[in-house]
């Protein structure tokens, strides 16, 4: 498809909205996939050093 103009392009012969708003939706799932695991895995691994840390200490 050939647009004329950078808010042709934008505007997408009026369906801008749900194009970009879906690509926006897209973009924000795939991100949420990714860093929400980790940051879990993360958060998981820091309390397991604490609670090692916890245990090492108790048995000293």
């Amino acid at each position: 498809m050939y647009f004329n103009s950078l808010s042709d392009f934008i505007n997408m012969g009026g369906h801008g909205l749900y194009v970009w708003s879906s690509y926006a939706l897209t973009l924000v799932l795939l991100l949420s996939s990714v860093l929400l695991p980790w940051l879990n895995l993360k958060r998981t691994r820091k309390q397991l050093s604490r609670q090692l840390a916890r245990e090492a200490a108790r048995t000293k």
